[in-house]
């Protein structure tokens, strides 16, 4: 149960992404999370004596926290917004199915194909139903937003078979990651002055979704099941969708409802599964 709330805290954060992503979004987006990412690396600078991990470790959280936003933003630039967020959501799924590889002691039922499938179901009707269309053209964008969603998947299936390190290194993992985002701005973005309002917001985004998010994240994965952690991942998009209606003004439509009773069902169905 400890596992789960943990793991719902984490959701609620990053339900808030996308809303402040929008608000931000005449930021550079390797400048956003980069700043963001350091931020959110902070709280854990008191517990630096615990950031101790080997080079294989580090070089994990690198790859979880740093490549995952690398390939989402390149995505996101490539192919249409929407369905390539869309795309990126396949993590939710492959954390589920791909625990019995990465995980010696966890199988796999029906039951939890199924509902990673009818969340996944969810998570495409919240999305497209919030005002994106599918499109049928192919775009190359879809390549790495696919790439970012199996990167996300294995470094949170891949924390369980490193050797057992200290929730507060995820700080070290922010920090070298934010720095790394904040190379690629000055390689490839052109530089950027931002607000006193804009400054808030940032701060906001690294203490939450790209901060606390990732040290609850942590803490869910240590003590709970990755398939009933990897199900209640589909509530994200559906928060995420709600939140940015409410902040627009727009009015909920019959396919976010929809989508609300598919993802509670997953999530119920897939947490009860023993």
């Amino acid at each position: 149960m400890h596992a789960n709330l943990y793991a719902l805290g984490a959701i609620v954060l990053w339900a808030t992404l996308a809303s402040l992503g929008v608000t931000l979004k005449h930021v550079p987006a390797f400048l956003l999370t980069g700043l963001a990412l350091v931020i959110g690396s902070i709280p854990a600078w008191p517990l630096v004596r615990q950031w101790r991990v080997p080079p294989a470790t580090l070089a994990l959280g690198i790859y979880g926290l740093f490549g995952f936003h690398f390939l989402l933003f390149i995505a996101l630039r490539l192919a249409p917004p929407v369905e390539a967020n869309l795309v990126n959501y396949l993590w939710p799924l492959l954390i589920v199915v791909l625990a019995p590889l990465f995980l010696r002691d966890v199988g796999l039922r029906a039951v939890h194909v199924a509902a990673a499938l009818v969340g996944f179901a969810g998570a495409a009707i919240a999305i497209l139903g919030a005002g994106g269309s599918a499109s049928a053209a192919w775009s190359w964008g879809y390549l790495p937003a696919v790439a970012s969603a199996f990167i996300w998947a294995s470094y949170s299936l891949g924390t369980r078979r490193v050797a057992a390190f200290p929730t507060a290194a995820i700080g070290l993992f922010g920090l070298v990651s934010g720095l790394l985002s904040l190379l690629c701005h000055a390689l490839l973005e052109p530089p950027a002055m931002l607000s006193a309002r804009d400054w808030m917001l940032v701060a906001a985004m690294g203490l939450g979704p790209l901060g606390a998010a990732f040290f609850l994240w942590d803490r869910a994965l240590k003590l709970g099941d990755p398939r009933h952690i990897g199900i209640l991942s589909y509530l994200t998009p559906l928060l995420s969708t709600g939140l940015l209606m409410l902040v627009s003004g727009r009015d909920f439509s019959p396919s976010i409802a929809l989508a609300a009773v598919m993802i509670i069902g997953a999530a119920v169905l897939g947490t009860r599964a023993r």
